[in-house]
């Protein structure tokens, strides 16, 4: 499947009912809204408006999600981990 084919979220590599749903709530109608897009922007966007402190894995599947349309290989979400955990203690 080419990503440009991409209709739903949930065709995404590691992306289920619960992510798009998440995305939605950010106010993106389809996957290739992604590309461009600051995965780290979108977790803390999202965070502001659920007004919760969100799981940090969630930013794992975001950055994969990205990655992917941006047209990286699909990868596990876990992939992920140990880039989000390095810039994530550099911020502090």
């Amino acid at each position: 499947m080419q990503r440009d084919d991409i209709l739903r979220f949930r065709d995404i590599p590691n992306v289920g009912a619960a992510i798009e749903r998440k995305f939605m709530t950010l106010g993106l109608k389809s996957p290739q809204e992604l590309v461009g897009k600051d995965p780290y922007q979108l977790y803390e966007d999202l965070g502001l408006i659920m007004q919760k402190r969100l799981d940090p894995c969630l930013l794992d599947v975001f950055i994969s999600a990205v990655r992917y349309m941006q047209g990286e290989p699909p990868r596990k979400w876990w992939h992920y981990t140990p880039e989000r955990k390095q810039k994530m203690s550099s911020k502090k």
